[in-house]
């Protein structure tokens, strides 16, 4: 059996990369780890260090210990972390949880068109758009408020923001909304509904990317 580590920063991560699972690859088994405090002491501290590092290797390395064939991150403000688990487990798919996401986005707008990137948890506009290829037209917006309405389940509240904040880059001449949050993928077909335009989340292009890479263990 094939399993999969989802670890997770954020409480309201898990549902949506499980929802999509449970549609896109019922057959693969999935670990859950989540530490929620990540994010909460990276919002009150609002830089990443070693310790906090550390604490992302000793997830990682729990769950390669349990048999894990590949790991997928959901939290996104924390590439640097996921890079030192990528280098210390590289023979294994180590997935940030937005990069199959922008490989898409870019692909989509081509030469002319601009990404436009909104985020519910403010310290993923920072680290992930340092992750985009460099040239790429992009803005960025936090769609305020979404978090907090998910704090409090008022899904509709969050969903309205996003959409609030995509609309705003579609004024700014964004041509393809990328949500950066994967407790945001709810908000997906709000957001299309609204603007007509292409509108990725990180669950599905997140899952597809891991497909491929286990299917053909040489192109990772």
């Amino acid at each position: 059996m094939l399993r999969i580590a989802l670890i997770h920063a954020l409480a309201h991560s898990p549902p949506a990369i499980n929802a999509a699972m449970n549609e896109m690859w019922p057959a693969a088994e999935r670990m859950n780890l989540l530490d929620d405090s990540l994010s909460a002491d990276l919002a009150r501290s609002g830089q990443i260090d070693e310790a906090m590092t550390a604490r992302f290797i000793a997830l990682a390395d729990y769950a390669v210990g349990t048999g894990a064939q590949a790991i997928l991150f959901t939290c996104s403000a924390f590439g640097p972390c996921i890079d030192a688990v990528k280098r210390r487990h590289a023979t294994l798919p180590v997935l940030k949880p937005n990069e199959a996401m922008i490989d898409e986005a870019v692909a989509l707008v081509g030469a002319d068109g601009c990404v436009g990137l909104v985020a519910s948890f403010a310290p993923t506009l920072t680290s992930m758009t340092a992750e985009f290829p460099p040239g790429t037209r992009l803005r960025t917006r936090l769609a305020e408020g979404a978090m907090a309405a998910l704090d409090r389940a008022d899904g509709p509240a969050h969903d309205a923001a996003v959409v609030a904040a995509a609309h705003d880059l579609v004024q700014e001449g964004c041509t393809v909304i990328a949500l950066a949050q994967f407790s945001m993928a709810r908000a997906q077909a709000p957001v299309h509904d609204a603007l007509g335009l292409p509108v990725l989340s990180t669950p599905a292009t997140a899952i597809r990317r891991l497909q491929a890479l286990l299917a053909h263990p040489a192109a990772r």
